[in-house]
């Protein structure tokens, strides 16, 4: 497995080592073991699916007390993924980096707490996995506005299919 850094002190790119032949495909998505030898020291205790449609924009989603660290990944489909740095001490305060996963590249991203995460859903539609380093917590849940000026975030959606809340998370500089 390759891990990369990102622009965002934390934030990594995990690319498995895919194992192909006549048959199709094989790779280890997670082994705690080799995630820890890499730095990602975070026991996982939920797992996340969720199926979206094209268009569809999911985030800017954090949780608080005490956070979650998040391993997310594509299984079908192709999404545009974007991390906001929100620690309130960071020189990238603010700043977003975003990839696109997919089910073709097997690529992860490891977000740490600290940090909120959204996707844009690329293709026809799209399932998409996350591994949370804590229970979801509803009275703990927090978002960003998607579409926040002072981020400039480049989705690649104008006009983008948004849950009732998503519509409604305050501004970063309102956090």
């Amino acid at each position: 497995m390759k891990v990369s850094k990102t622009g965002l002190d934390g934030v990594l790119v995990i690319e498995p080592k895919v194992f192909r032949d006549s048959r199709g495909i094989f790779y280890e998505s997670y082994s705690g073991k080799k995630y820890k030898e890499h730095g990602i020291p975070n026991h996982f205790v939920q797992d996340n699916h969720s199926v979206s449609t094209q268009g569809t924009v999911r985030g800017l989603h954090y949780q608080v007390n005490p956070g979650q660290a998040k391993l997310v990944r594509v299984t079908r489909g192709e999404v545009f993924d974007v991390v906001v740095d929100i620690r309130k001490d960071s020189p990238t305060r603010g700043k977003w980096w975003g990839t696109r996963l997919s089910e073709t590249n097997y690529l992860q991203l490891y977000i740490p707490v600290g940090f909120a995460h959204g996707f844009c859903v690329l293709s026809e539609s799209a399932e998409f996995l996350y591994k949370c380093s804590d229970y979801y917590s509803p009275e703990n849940e927090r978002g960003i506005i998607w579409n926040d000026p002072d981020l400039a975030i480049d989705w690649p959606a104008e006009q983008p299919i948004l849950s009732e809340k998503d519509q409604t998370h305050p501004r970063f500089r309102d956090i």
